[in-house]
Order: structure tokens, then sequence, then C-alpha cells
């Protein structure tokens, strides 16, 4: 059949091929896919658990073909490379350091020994390298393949590294870079300013569980989107950056936190609290989330909020702390006094209903901004469930959808009486209710009622 299409459409096919080993399959199946191979321009290899057992098994290690040697050959017959993806699949994440000898490193990817093997032949033409390292062969072998990718690959637009120890020593800039992705990484630039100079016109940045870091400080011109995920605890965080719009940021309790992003309309901050919060007004701020052990602390200490309209708060250790003159609610509206839409988590819920069940819920701040409420229930008690909920529509004049998500383990009859009563309750209302538990997806049982 492949006979009867065009080269063109069937090179396609082949571009379009994510997998090598796909690739390698079409190869052996069809003498057409095989001629036409050298024009792939990508190349994304994984080296499988089962490939790493068997080269680790007497029994079976001589027939297995190392795997840089495997992906050396490869690369080595396509003319022009614009994509490479190398690494190892996820469950290789599980195997144990007992399970290596020290002087292993046939899974090494970012030795620059290996990578000079290859990428100066192919990269002049390379637009994206991302490298998925075997943690435990790299990560007491410090690598210079920061120093070798920016030698080489000037047009060089995408970049991803995970799970190396890198090293920053002779890191040049490469201006052409828009989006970098560290992952698992133990990088030896304590402060960033490696990072900021080299890579001066990122667009996206993804720092996800990078480590050695002690008062990092991202000062990135061009940045549109951030995710930071930090390892440790560093002394301070800063973040100047006047082009962000989306900031993805989960941090332990800094001394110093400064975020100078004023077009920034989302901001998903995980933290317990800062010592010191420095920001600018955020006139563009849309969309918030929040997540805390200390919710109450940092609202309190929370520099913002009159531009807000989505609001989402995870509380992960919620309490009605004594002598507390407002619910988790009224101080969420205080704080962010124009929301329309908000969204309470089941720790964020339980605490609001847990202080609505001591002193009941007299609202002391404007609740007719609300027009859409989203919780998740675990109903220890269905009476003070029914009750907050029924305070909390009496509270809300303009409410008009409300979304609630009932814990899986509470007995059917139960949910089944919520739901009843909370319709007949409020007819004004448009009701949509769903199931939820910890590490499943969210399922909807009623939509729009």
């Amino acid at each position: 059949m492949d006979d009867l299409l065009p080269p063109p459409l069937l090179l396609e096919i082949l571009n379009r091929l994510r997998d090598s080993a796909d690739v390698a399959r079409c190869r052996v199946a069809s003498t057409t896919f095989n001629a036409l191979a050298p024009e792939i321009r990508s190349v994304d290899l994984r080296c499988s658990y089962l490939r790493y057992a068997k080269s680790r098994c007497p029994l079976t290690t001589s027939s297995i073909t190392p795997f840089k040697a495997v992906f050396t050959k490869l690369i080595s017959e396509l003319r022009i490379v614009e994509r490479i993806s190398i690494g190892v699949e996820k469950p290789m994440r599980l195997v144990a350091y007992d399970d290596l000898e020290d002087e292993d490193d046939d899974l090494f990817l970012s030795d620059v020994n290996f990578v000079k093997e290859w990428l100066p032949r192919v990269c002049g033409s390379l637009r994206s390298v991302s490298i998925s390292d075997f943690w435990v062969q790299s990560c007491w072998r410090r690598s210079d393949v920061l120093s070798l990718i920016s030698s080489y690959c000037l047009n060089l637009l995408e970049l991803e590294i995970k799970n190396a120890w890198l090293s920053v020593d002779g890191l040049t800039s490469m201006p052409k870079l828009t989006t970098l992705t560290l992952e698992f990484i133990r990088l030896d630039d304590e402060n960033l300013s490696k990072l900021n100079e080299c890579f001066p016109w990122l667009q996206v940045l993804n720092l996800i569980g990078v480590g050695g870091l002690k008062e990092p400080r991202l000062h990135l011109m061009h940045l549109k989107t951030c995710h930071w995920t930090l390892s440790n605890a560093p002394i301070s965080i800063s973040i100047i950056a006047p082009s962000l719009s989306k900031l993805t940021l989960t941090c332990v309790k800094p001394n110093f936190l400064l975020i100078e992003t004023p077009l920034l309309s989302y901001l998903k901050l995980s933290m317990e609290n800062a010592g010191n919060f420095g920001v600018k007004e955020f006139s563009h701020l849309r969309k918030l989330t929040l997540e805390s052990t200390s919710l109450r602390n940092l609202l309190i200490t929370f520099p913002f909020g009159a531009t807000v309209k989505n609001l989402t708060v995870y509380s992960t250790r919620w309490e009605v702390p004594a002598g507390v003159s407002k619910s988790i609610l009224e101080l969420l509206l205080s704080t962010f006094p124009n929301v329309s839409s908000l969204t309470l988590t089941s720790g964020a819920w339980s605490e609001f209903e847990s202080y609505s069940a001591l002193v009941g819920l007299e609202s002391r701040v404007e609740m007719n901004g609300l027009k859409k409420i989203t919780a998740y229930l675990t109903v220890n008690d269905s009476e003070v469930t029914l009750s907050t909920i029924f305070s909390l529509l009496d509270n809300c004049s303009n409410l008009s959808d409300m979304a609630m998500f009932v814990h899986r383990d509470v007995v059917s009859n139960v949910t089944s009486s919520i739901i009843s009563k909370c319709m007949a309750h409020c007819g004004r209302v448009r009701w949509k209710w769903g199931m939820w538990k910890e590490g499943t997806k969210d399922a909807w049982i009623s939509d729009g009622i």
C-alpha cells in the first residue's frame, strides 16, 4: 500500500512518528519507508526497563547493543536533524542505587564525551534538544553539557535536560533559545546569575526540582510563562520579569519573596508563608490559585487582590484557630473583594464548615459578587454540611452556579440526600454534582440541573 502513496506523504507519516522505535519497525516492514528514512528530521529514543534489565543479566548482556551506540548509529544515518530527544523511560526512575556499580556510564546521557560524538555534525540545523538522564549514573557525575550545547547549537530554540548534575562553567550566551526546561537538576548556579546572562530571550522557563540554589534571582525581560518548583529552601526568591503573564511557583518558606511582574494575569502559588513578601501591585491578575499549610497567615500578609476574579484555595492543614473573628470565606472575600468564581478544596471547605458549626455564618463582608462556587466535600456530618451550604446560599444573593464534589467514600444514600435537599432548598441555582477522591480524577454524576 505504501507504493500507492506519494513519497512526500510517506515522509510526512514517518516524521509524525515521535518514537524512533516505531520508525525502525516501519523501515523493516517497507523498502519504501527504509529508502525515505534518511530524510527524517527528528530522533526520539528511549531506553526501556526491559533493555536495561537485559543489559545487566549475564545471560543476555552480550546480545544487547549499548544504548548509546544505537543512538549514535541512528543519528548518523540522517541528513538533517532538527529535533533530538533521548532518555530513559519513567519506570527507570524506580531503579535502586544498589542495582548498579559506580563505574557504569552506559546511560549517563549528559556525558560530554558521548554528546561530542554526534552534536557537532547535526548542530547547525538543530531546533530542539531533550536529554532525560539516568539519575543513578548522573547524580554523582558533574556534566559540562550546557557549555557544549551553547558552543555548538547557535540556532537552538528549545532545550530540556532532566535528572542531571549540571555545571555552568564555560556556558555562553544563547540568544535564540526561547524555551528552557530543567527538571530534577543539581545546578551549580546558586543565584541563577549565569542563567539570566546566557538565556536572555527566554519566553518559557520550567525549573522543576532544581537544587543547589541559595538566593535565586530570575531577571528575564522577555519571559512570558514560568513554572518554578524549588526542591530546597533558599533564603530568598526573586522574580523580576516585566513581560511575565503566567507564573506557577512552589516553595517552602523563604525569608524573602520578591515578585515584580506587572503583566501577570495567572498565578499559582504554593507555599507555607513568606517572612517578607515584596510585591508590586498586579493590575492584570485575574486568576489566582493559593495552596498553603498556613492559609490564614498567608492571606493576612497578602499584599494584593482587588483584580482577582477567579480564585482557588487549597488548605493542606486545616483548623479553626481559637479567637478568630472571620471564617475562611470572609477572609478570602475581604482579601479578594471582586472574586466572582471561587473554588474551595476539601481542606478549605472543612475549615469553613467547622467555623460555621461553631459560631454560625453571619457575613461581615460583601458576598454579592460571587456568582459561582465549586466545593469539595468530605461530609463528616451531613447536617452540618447542609447547614453550611444553606447559609452560604442565603448570604450570596447573586450566586447562580454551585458545583459540589462529594468524596467517593461517602455512602451513596447520604450523597443522594444532600443532593435532593440542596436542590429543593434553592431552585435559582444551577447545580452540578460530582465525586472526588485523592489520587483519582474528578467525575461528574450530574451536570447543569
